[in-house]
Formats: structure tokens, C-alpha cells, sequence
């Protein structure tokens, strides 16, 4: 009984052994394949993110350009000169009751329609100075001068505090420094 029942026992002890490493061998190969294709899909993503932010840069550097374009043109169009305003109105006193304003001539109504216009956004600067009041941050960042803006209403409503126009601002200066180069 003990001798032909070895090698058999042997042969099977072999076989079972070379089944459980070819099992192993498989599972390994599956797992590969498995992070190959998540690797794959992965890179896919990357690329196809890569591609939406170049195009998201592009959409925001045009929407910004179209903005500007647009107020350089509505800038241009609220200028304005005697014979315009002449065309418009048919007396000095007609046009000075529609613009609610003094003047003596169609030439000092021009000059004051035309420096209204280009005052929309006032910007000025002060000495900035340190008191009790001051935020520590505030000091730290400027102390020698301070840049004072006015905001338009529908401007104010997305920009509710300096933070948030700095955040804005910084965003426009990345967005069109990256684009020029």
C-alpha cells in the first residue's frame, strides 16, 4: 500500500500546489488589469480637467475682454459735444431742465455732462493712519497708503467687502498674466 500511494499523493500534493500558485498568478493578473484600467480612466479625467480649465481660463479672458469692450463703447457713446446735444434739444433752457443742470452755454453743459460721465468710478487715495480702531492685519499690510474705491451699486452686491474685491481682482490678474505669455 505505502509505495504506490506516495508518488500518487505526491503527484496530487504537486498538482493541488501548482493549481493554488496558477490561482494565484490569475487573481494577480485580474488585480493588474483592474488598476491598469483605473490608471486609464484616471489619466482620462486628468486630461479631460486639464482641457475644461484651459477652456474655462479662455471663456473667463473673453468674458472679461467683452466686458471691457463693452464699457470702452459705452464710455465713447456718453460723450457728448454741442451738436449732439443741439440735435437733442431744441433750446439751451430744454436741455438744462432734462440734465437738471446750471450753466450759461451749450459748451459748459458739454463740459459737465462729459466730466460726469467720466466720473462714474471715482478713485482717490489717503494717508492711512494708524489708530486704536485699526485692525492689526490692516497695519501690517500698508501703512503708508491706502487705495480708496467706490463700488457701483450692482457691483457692491457681489463685492460685499474689501476681501472679497481683492479676491476678485487677484483671481483677474492671474487669469490675464497667464494668458499673455
Amino acid at each position: 500500500m505505502s509505495k504506490k500511494s506516495l508518488p500518487t499523493t505526491r503527484k496530487q500534493g504537486k498538482a493541488r500546489l501548482g493549481d493554488q500558485i496558477r490561482s494565484i498568478a490569475d487573481r494577480l493578473k485580474q488585480e493588474t488589469d483592474v488598476q491598469i484600467k483605473a490608471t486609464s480612466r484616471i489619466l482620462g479625467a486628468a486630461a479631460q480637467i486639464a482641457e475644461n480649465h484651459d477652456r474655462l481660463i479662455s471663456e473667463v479672458v473673453d468674458m472679461v475682454e467683452s466686458d471691457l469692450n463693452l464699457e470702452k463703447q459705452v464710455s465713447q457713446e456718453h460723450i457728448y459735444t454741442v451738436d449732439i446735444l443741439k440735435q437733442q434739444f431744441k433750446t439751451l433752457r430744454d436741455a438744462k431742465a432734462h440734465f437738471n443742470l446750471k450753466v450759461t452755454s451749450w459748451e459748459s453743459l458739454v463740459n459737465k455732462l462729459n466730466a460726469a460721465s467720466s466720473q462714474k468710478l471715482i478713485i482717490h487715495t489717503n494717508q492711512f493712519f494708524t489708530n486704536d480702531n485699526v485692525k492689526e492685519s490692516e497695519v501690517n499690510h500698508n501703512n503708508i497708503e491706502k487705495l480708496t474705491v467706490f463700488l457701483e451699486t450692482d457691483v457692491a452686491e457681489i463685492f460685499p467687502n474689501s476681501e472679497a474685491v481683492n479676491e476678485g481682482l487677484r483671481f483677474l490678474i492671474r487669469v490675464t498674466s497667464k494668458n499673455r505669455f
